[in-house]
């Protein structure tokens, strides 16, 4: 059996009782998913999903992934009255307890059918990638290493940015953290390209039509209250009745434009609406509770809107969604209209699960070339929504790309695109992790929005967010190391605005199975013109430094609980006196250790005159008719704090001008 190498450490084989309480737990998970799936809770079963699709069946659209841009889309393409296809490269893990409890999102990133595991580039240095703890390598004898000092000549591979090969996206694993961009994000893309229906008060509408909000009063203004996502929050009630948890709340508006608040404050910021449309949102500092996509006790989230078609008898009809079906090339005809431009008229793709080599149970393809290939027709319109590591992928693997990339793997050029697959961005994070003399005893999900020396428009570019974890990033095997000790608190320091613009996503092979080259370029080694990338690393500098003084300040509060802090090592919490000033080599630190996962912006949206748009302001694609882009990628500046929001209202936008368009076209 192999070892595997965890953080410079082998983890050792399972032992026997190990292997008895995991097969016990089968057992349990199956009598659980069974009485799930007789209840009527369970996944989406057999409706509206099929196992075939005739190579002479016609679709209005087809939508090619069905994470946070594509489900929502697909389900509202059905009920305007079009006929869809939704494919998508995972099958349907929706009624697993990874996917359904809330908690569970860390362990879900892991969870093997859920799991599509990238290893991506920070730096394109790799000395100085290896300094970084999370990278990871492969051994001569095929195991995995994680740290900075690996076995003889390993291979480098990089660093872990877990992806959902799965029915759902992302959605399926994500933190569930539901915020609300800022209005200048939408108001940016609306001067850009000239079209006010991107402007911040008519997004605010898209917003209301996905929320389906538990935690303000019916009729709260900027809220939905019928939509497919739930959203609510945690009680603060359990938060404070647990000493530690509660010092820590107290210590949060430590710093953040706010005094600290008190005991009685604490139920103040129960009021505090992060996602409120109040005036002067966008510029508040201090904490808040964070708004989540749960309902009751389960993960809400895209899958739903499709549930609530699937469950329509009109609108389900017109919904079809094929599954474990790897889209490898868009099929085009030459054009006949003004121009003569490429028309997309379908896909080309091939059946069988695990297919695609991020997901880890792929090793079987190594040794056999593709599948029988098969093709589907669209009357209207392809629309492609794979995300933005796969969308740019797909579309160079059909000709749309930089024509020196496209000649060099022998990929016949369509049209060329030279924006496709560059402008990759992301978001910093580095974590501050604080461990208690004790289990913490309450969950609660919070936030602290804070701007920094760097911070421009009067805008926070920092959210802090505390959770009770070991978290410090991305490596196999993390999800185990950052639950197994209840004693720890993290501080996860979010760097918003991010202004790198360097990253970009190439062709591994002409194979579509295999995952592109990803490189983040952070810092320095990427936008740094003007100092972007030195104004960013102050950014999480000043906000690592406030999450560790927030934590010494908790450790010195009126119970005087002895936190100390483990990530990063060196700093304790009984030190007599605190400072503003960082702790030397904290700032080589953050450039080293940092991380993230919301990578975007891989096939911007752009104006007529820029030759490195990809898409207009209508999601289409330059150069070619009836194919757009709905997804994260689309975006050409990183939006908000987290991305999943902004994703999720951009796929209602796009289901209204397809629609629009449908109308005017037939």
């Amino acid at each position: 059996m192999n070892l595997q190498y965890i953080c410079g450490h082998i983890i050792e084989p399972i032992s026997d009782f190990s292997l008895w309480k995991f097969l016990v737990g089968c057992v349990v998970m199956i009598f659980r998913t069974t009485l799930v799936a007789a209840l009527g809770l369970g996944s989406l079963a057999t409706a509206g999903f099929v196992d075939y699709v005739d190579e002479n069946a016609e679709y209005d659209y087809i939508i090619v992934g069905s994470g946070a841009g594509g489900s929502p889309l697909a389900a509202r393409l059905a009920n305007y009255g079009h006929r869809v296809l939704l494919i998508d490269a995972g099958d349907d893990q929706t009624n697993t307890t990874e996917y359904r409890n809330p908690a569970f999102n860390l362990k879900a990133s892991e969870f093997e059918p859920m799991a599509w595991n990238y290893f991506v580039n920070h730096y394109p240095d790799l000395n100085r990638q290896r300094q970084d703890s999370k990278m990871t390598w492969e051994t001569k004898t095929g195991e995995l290493y994680v740290g900075t000092r690996p076995p003889p000549n390993s291979k480098p591979k990089g660093i872990l940015y877990p992806r959902s090969g799965s029915l759902g996206g992302c959605t399926t694993h994500n933190a569930m953290f539901t915020v609300y961009p800022d209005e200048a994000d939408w108001n940016y893309i609306a001067k850009l390209t000239g079209d006010q229906s991107w402007s911040a008060h008519r997004m605010r509408d898209m917003f209301r039509r996905v929320e389906k909000c538990s935690y303000q009063p019916a009729g709260t203004s900027g809220h939905g209250f019928d939509g497919w996502l739930d959203t609510s929050v945690f009680p603060m009630k359990p938060a404070r009745q647990d000493k530690q948890l509660k010092a820590m709340l107290l210590a949060s508006t430590y710093g953040a434009g706010n005094y600290p608040l008190g005991e009685k404050g604490l139920a103040r910021m129960a009021h505090q609406d992060l996602n409120s449309v109040s005036p002067g949102r966008d510029y508040r500092e201090g904490p808040f509770q964070m708004p989540l996509s749960v309902r009751g006790a389960e993960r809400s989230g895209p899958v739903d809107s499709l549930k609530r078609v699937l469950n329509d008898d009109r609108a389900g009809k017109r919904l079809d969604i094929l599954l474990t079906t790897l889209v490898t090339r868009i099929v085009f005809e030459p054009g006949r209209n003004y121009g003569n431009k490429p028309k997309a008229v379908g896909v080309e793709y091939v059946r069988g699960k695990s297919l695609y080599r991020a997901d880890p149970r792929a090793s079987h393809t190594k040794s056999y070339g593709l599948p029988r290939a098969h093709k589907v027709t669209a009357k209207r319109e392809v629309i492609i929504s794979a995300g933005a590591f796969n969308t740019p992928q797909l579309l160079k693997l059909s000709g749309i790309g930089p024509r020196s990339e496209l000649e060099h793997w022998g990929i016949p050029v369509k049209v060329d695109l030279p924006g496709v697959g560059t402008n990759l961005q992301d978001r910093y994070e580095n974590t501050v992790v604080t461990q208690g003399p004790k289990e913490f005893s309450s969950r609660y999900a919070m936030a602290v929005l804070k701007k920094s020396s760097v911070a421009e428009n009067n805008t926070p570019d920092l959210l802090i967010t505390g959770a009770i974890s070991g978290f410090t990033g991305y490596y196999p095997g993390y999800s185990k190391v950052a639950t197994s000790d209840k004693r720890n608190f993290a501080w996860i320091v979010l760097k918003a605005h991010s202004r790198n613009k360097a990253g970009t996503v190439k062709l591994r092979s002409r194979d579509p199975r295999d995952m592109p080259v990803i490189n983040f370029n952070y810092f320095d080694s990427g936008t740094n013109q003007n100092g972007e990338g030195d104004k960013d690393a102050q950014a999480l500098l000043e906000g690592v430094t406030w999450a560790q003084e927030a934590a010494e300040r908790a450790a010195h509060g009126k119970d005087h609980i002895p936190f100390h802090q483990v990530w990063p090592a060196g700093r304790a919490g009984d030190h007599q006196k605190y400072s503003s000033r960082p702790t030397p080599g904290l700032k080589s630190w953050i450039k080293k250790e940092a991380w993230g996962h919301h990578a975007s912006c891989t096939c911007p949206i752009g104006a007529n005159d820029d030759t490195m748009a990809v898409l207009d302001s209508s999601f289409r694609v330059r150069g070619v008719e009836n194919l757009r882009v709905v997804d994260a990628s689309i975006f050409p500046k990183i939006p908000g704090y987290f991305i999943v929001t902004p994703v999720y209202m951009i796929s209602e936008k796009a289901a209204d001008v397809i629609h629009a368009a449908s109308k005017a076209r037939y």
